[in-house]
Parts: structure tokens; C-alpha cells; sequence
């Protein structure tokens, strides 16, 4: 069953709440700024090519990977639950030049009236910030056409990512407003891989991601300790 209303309220008015702030590389987004361009041709490389495909960004947030989507030749469509963020996103996406369409709504809404609709479906840093992840899987599920792909991101739960992601990103150097993750709500590979397969979703790969704060510098790793990506196909 999937719930009315799988959000946190708090969530998304912290994110709306810095909303204006998105854009700037210098700003507490900037580890997404350095992150974007390796998980743009991750997911790139693993549909096969983004350009001509239909694609939905849940969780889109200011628009950083839908914009960089639709620049690789994507038509891209952008979701999320904020209202400021939205805005942001629009308006970004209209002063860029960038054809991005977006709407706010919630991964199950859409899925509701928009089934089967979309070659790929991305949601990149957002099952750890939902209550019920397991519900958004099946609406990716639902949403992704038949043989189509879905690419997902999360932070790993263990003591090294709780010492990088959130003691020393967020109170230690700063890169994160303090109070940005949650460690109870961060979300194992075998976990997230459970969930898909309850959602009809089969892990075709995974990979971590390796950020340098020091040297603001990212790349993808066979180390999924910390920051990972998985790309999942419907059964």
C-alpha cells in the first residue's frame, strides 16, 4: 500500500528553506556541485546514452542533475515537494536556457496518473530523507517503462560514513548544514537491494562514490562504504 503522504514536513522545509542557495558552488550545496558531473555520466553510461530519452528526476531539488540531463540531450522532468525549491529550479532552468519541466509532487502522486511513462527515472539523495523508502522504489518501479532503467543514490550506514558524512561534513568542516542527514536513516546496499526486490526492481550495478573535501574533487570507486549509486531494471 502505498502511503498518502510519505514525507517529513521538517525535511523539506530545511531544504526550501536554503532553496536560494542551490546554485552557488561555493554555497553548502557545493559537495553537489562536485558530486554532479560523476553521477551525470554514471547514469549516462549505464542507459546507454541519455540523449532522445524521456526522463523523471525525483527529488530534483534545485534542478543540478535535471538541468545537466537535459543538457546531455535529455527530456527531462524534474519532481519534488518544495515549494522554494521548485521556484529555484524554474527559474534557473528559464534564465539557462535549459527545457526542464517541473512540478511539485511526490513520487507516488505522479506514479499515480503517470505509469510506465519514462525511459529512465532518477532519484539521487532522497531515500534517506523519506520515511518510507521502500514506497518510493515501487513508484520508480511503476513510473519506469518496461525494460527501462532507474538509478538511485544513498549514503551507506556504518561508522565510517557517520564520521565522514555527518561528523565531518557537517560539524567539523562545515560542508553541510548542520542537521543535514540523519545516520538512523542512512541505508545499507543490502537493504536498499531488499527493498528493490520487493519493489520488482533487479540491481544490475552498483557503484560508490569517493569525494575529497580537501581538494574538492569526486570520483566513482569500487568503495561503497560511504556514497554509493545502484542501477536497478524492472524484473
Amino acid at each position: 500500500m502505498i502511503p498518502a503522504s510519505n514525507h517529513d514536513p521538517a525535511e523539506i522545509a530545511r531544504f526550501d528553506a536554503t532553496a536560494q542557495r542551490w546554485w552557488d558552488p561555493h554555497g553548502e550545496f557545493r559537495p553537489l556541485h562536485v558530486l554532479n558531473p560523476v553521477r551525470l555520466d554514471y547514469i549516462d553510461e549505464r542507459v546507454g546514452g541519455l540523449a532522445d530519452k524521456r526522463v523523471l528526476d525525483v527529488g530534483c531539488g534545485g534542478g543540478l542533475l535535471s538541468e545537466a540531463m537535459a543538457r546531455r540531450g535529455a527530456n527531462v522532468t524534474g519532481i519534488d515537494l518544495g515549494t522554494a525549491t521548485i521556484e529555484v529550479a524554474e527559474l534557473h532552468a528559464l534564465e539557462a536556457g535549459v527545457p526542464v519541466g517541473y512540478l511539485r509532487e511526490s513520487a507516488e502522486d505522479h506514479a499515480a496518473h503517470s505509469p510506465g511513462v519514462y525511459d529512465v527515472v532518477t532519484c539521487l539523495e532522497m531515500l534517506e530523507h523519506v520515511p518510507e523508502p521502500a514506497s518510493v522504489l515501487r513508484a520508480l518501479h511503476t513510473l519506469v517503462k518496461p525494460g527501462g532503467d532507474v538509478v538511485v543514490s544513498t549514503l551507506n550506514r556504518n561508522l565510517k560514513s557517520w564520521l565522514l558524512a555527518i561528523v565531518g561534513a557537517e560539524y567539523v568542516m562545515g560542508l553541510l548544514e548542520r542537521g543535514t542527514h540523519t545516520y538512523s536513516c542512512f541505508i545499507r546496499p543490502s537493504e536498499l537491494a531488499r527493498w528493490s526486490r520487493g519493489a520488482d526492481l533487479v540491481m544490475c550495478d552498483i557503484a560508490g562514490l569517493d569525494y575529497d573535501p580537501l581538494r574538492e574533487k569526486a570520483a566513482r570507486s569500487s568503495n561503497v562504504d560511504v556514497n554509493y549509486m545502484m542501477h536497478l531494471r524492472p524484473a
